[in-house]
């Protein structure tokens, strides 16, 4: 197998040659099934090498039967990270709530996971990588499509032609640029923006999100059990996106640093980590909204088709359902009808766990005072009242078999 700087094109294997762009969540899990459907498949990857950095993240309800039929399931369930309670606290720091981790989620205990991006994204690696052919540091420059195949043109110069293209490139897609236009339409901004980073835990908390509310603002630390590190999430509302500050670094900073100025807590030590930062992320909070996944013989998968946005905690589980489902619409043959029957079968399940903004975590940042107040309420009679079922749009679909190669 190739791992070269570019492409080499010199793999042979029964069936259709695939491009996969993009070696994250839903790009790797979509090599593997199509790698056992029996196709060729290259993996290119922008970055240098596996994200290894990201925040936790939750595998619940028909994402955790994927995993499961992948082979992968005990690996992923023993690195789970044990976030056992999230712990609410007030304006002033004093605590409003602690309640079991699930019972906000609506994962269910004892079986949902919640795991490390960057764990997933390993285990998923080592799961494909001695059958698929992976180039990092490289990208699609553009892409012509034909008849008999898709002609693509790599950032590297190297160009090559695959029978079939994926797109599993994030929210901010250039697969989906090249099939369907500019982003604005068909992004949905959810009114959040948001700065996520790491820093080191002075603070002694150990499998626990504690999470600072003021109205329209929030600060949170994600800390893993026994872990020098912490995830920290600073979020706040605002009516319009300041899209082109957030593409600037210093640019971003500044404007949280203005946003947070005057907040209490541990808020000014997470300002100062953020500026010394070198792994931050900014972006707003929003989702993708397509007609649809698809144009000739080219498709789109996890974020880059519908990204439901880390309000939902469902990014994950529709990156691993989609691209389950994407390869077994395939297994058929006919990529017209395969791409039909991965819409047709898969879209209910994505509009449900969209329609989770507004139940899940977008409730754990309220914009008014009055809203708080009622957050607030409700998550008293939570620690009283914990909830051992999931919510019905994670287990909202059941995996059809895949036809193997």
């Amino acid at each position: 197998m190739n791992r070269s700087d570019q492409p080499s094109g010199s793999r042979a294997a029964a069936g259709r040659s695939v491009l996969v762009s993009g070696a994250g969540i839903a790009g790797l899990t979509l090599a593997y099934w199509l790698n056992r459907c029996g196709h060729a498949v290259t993996v290119v990857e922008k970055a240098a090498g596996l994200r290894a950095s990201g925040y936790p993240i939750d595998v619940r309800g028909t994402a955790l039967d994927v995993v499961d039929r992948m082979g992968i399931l005990p690996q992923v369930r023993e690195a789970q990270v044990g976030i056992r309670r999230n712990i609410f606290l007030d304006a002033d720091g004093s605590e409003v709530a602690s309640v079991p981790a699930h019972t906000v989620t609506g994962s269910v205990a004892g079986r949902d996971v919640e795991i490390a991006r960057g764990d997933l994204t390993r285990i998923l690696y080592e799961a494909v990588r001695d059958d698929v052919e992976i180039v990092f540091h490289d990208s699609v420059e553009t892409l012509e499509q034909s008849g008999d195949g898709v002609d693509v043109t790599f950032r590297s110069g190297a160009t090559r032609t695959y029978d079939l293209v994926f797109g599993a490139d994030g929210v901010h897609s250039r697969t989906r640029r090249f099939l369907f236009g500019p982003e604005k339409q068909y992004h949905r901004y959810l009114g959040y923006c948001f700065a996520v980073f790491g820093m080191r835990n002075t603070l002694g908390l150990s499998g626990e999100n504690v999470i600072w509310n003021s109205p329209g603002r929030a600060a949170v630390l994600c800390a893993v059990e026994n872990s020098e590190e912490l995830h920290a999430f600073l979020v706040f509302a605002r009516p319009e996106p300041p899209t082109d500050v957030l593409d600037d670094r210093k640019a971003g900073q500044k404007l949280f640093e203005g946003v947070f100025a005057d907040a209490g807590w541990e808020v000014p030590g997470m300002l100062a980590a953020l500026r010394d930062s070198d792994d931050a992320f900014f972006d707003t909070v929003g989702q993708i909204h397509l007609p649809r996944w698809s144009s000739g013989r080219v498709a789109l998968v996890g974020d880059a088709a519908c990204a439901p946005s880390f309000l939902t905690g469902q990014g994950t589980s529709i990156a691993l359902v989609g691209a389950y489902m994407l390869a077994a619409s395939l297994a058929e043959g006919d990529h017209v009808k395969g791409f039909a029957a991965y819409e047709r079968d898969t879209r209910d399940f994505v509009t449900q766990n969209q329609a989770l903004v507004g139940k899940g975590d977008a409730a754990l940042f309220p914009v008014t005072r009055q809203d708080l107040e009622r957050r607030n309420s409700r998550l008293r009679s939570l620690s009283s009242l914990p909830s051992d079922q999931g919510r019905p749009a994670h287990t909202a679909l059941t995996l059809p078999p895949v036809r193997l190669g």
